[in-house]
């Protein structure tokens, strides 16, 4: 009787921890890690497909800051738009040279070809700067950009519409107010005025 049970218990002892090693093997081969690809981290599952550094609408359309340098900064019509005054500057030619910055933060482009013309030179004036002007309110007189023989402007021309995301660097000569003024004001055709620009040398 006792061995007769032992050989039971040998055969079914055997047979269970077969099946049990077999399971076990199973188990592992159908749960392997996943092997990173050459250069990429293992992902976890709270990562996005792609990896961790996609950023996130919200970072990617922020506004950028404006320049610490900027003289003076007006936002545009449109929503995200912006412009920043570098240099408003005397010239030995008797001219003063306004160059700026026209920032696009908004989520369209900004189309040059007319809109920032003198209305008086529409057909010269596609695509420039042409309709900048200088007022020196206390002297009650405006400043035009200076034109050349052929009546174009002497400013930036051809220029190209700035895309979302992006900014021009753009530039102007006017005749040069009186010297003993330091502070006049710049109109651009779509933005708020800027008022109190100071005038270096």
């Amino acid at each position: 009787m006792f061995k007769l049970n032992s050989k039971y218990f040998a055969k079914y002892f055997v047979s269970g921890v077969l099946a049990m090693l077999l399971g076990l093997s199973l188990a592992g081969c159908g749960k392997q890690e996943e092997k990173p690809t050459t250069g990429e981290a293992p992902r976890s599952a709270a990562s996005p497909p792609g990896g961790t550094n996609v950023s996130s609408p919200a970072t990617a359309s922020a506004p950028s800051a404006p320049s610490a340098s900027a003289l003076a900064t007006a936002d545009g019509e449109r929503s995200g738009t912006r412009v920043e005054i570098t240099e408003l500057k005397r010239s030995s030619d008797n001219t003063l040279t306004l160059k700026l910055v026209m920032v696009n933060d908004s989520d369209k482009g900004i189309g040059f070809g007319y809109d920032f013309g003198d209305k008086a030179n529409e057909i010269k004036d596609y695509g420039s700067i042409g309709g900048v002007n200088l007022i020196d309110s206390a002297g009650k007189k405006k400043y035009f950009v200076v034109r050349d023989t052929e009546n174009n402007c002497v400013c930036s021309r051809g220029v190209k519409d700035i895309p979302p995301a992006s900014r021009a660097n753009l530039w102007a000569k006017f005749p040069a107010p009186p010297d003993d003024l330091q502070k006049i004001s710049v109109v651009i055709p779509h933005f708020g005025p800027l008022d109190d620009v100071p005038i270096s040398r």
